[in-house]
């Protein structure tokens, strides 16, 4: 992490042994880019089903999907924007943190100024 002096802590993107990453354009319906790093790759790390930095470009959406098989975290590391739960808003700006329960229906949005970028946990039940 970089340290700005007077602010919070800046992270910079996964390091270099994580795989990806990976693009992927108009995710789930949505419009726009997202990068993604795996970061647990194979290692087990029960009960993580799944740990994802995600970057979604400025002013990019990824569409409404369900969370079918684990409820997760979408924790705001940098940038701003929105998630939606269900029919809730939420404001993500970093160090913000929304849950997902198992069933729920989730979209995100970055600011059109800057990225956004955000860690996906994915838990067992």
């Amino acid at each position: 992490m970089t340290k700005v002096k007077g602010s919070a802590p800046v992270p910079q993107r996964p390091v270099a042994d994580v795989q990806g990453p990976w693009v992927k354009r108009d995710l789930f319906y949505g419009q726009g880019a997202v990068q993604l790093w795996d970061l647990l790759g194979t290692q087990p790390a029960d009960p993580f089903k799944a740990a994802l930095w995600c970057e979604l470009e400025a002013g990019g959406l990824v569409g409404a999907h369900r969370q079918q098989a684990h409820p997760e975290l979408v924790v705001c590391l940098s940038g701003t924007g929105w998630a939606t739960v269900n029919t809730q808003r939420h404001p993500l700006s970093p160090g913000r943190c929304v849950f997902l329960p198992l069933g729920a229906l989730l979209s995100l949005s970055a600011d059109p100024e800057a990225p956004m970028s955000y860690l996906i946990i994915k838990a067992a039940q």
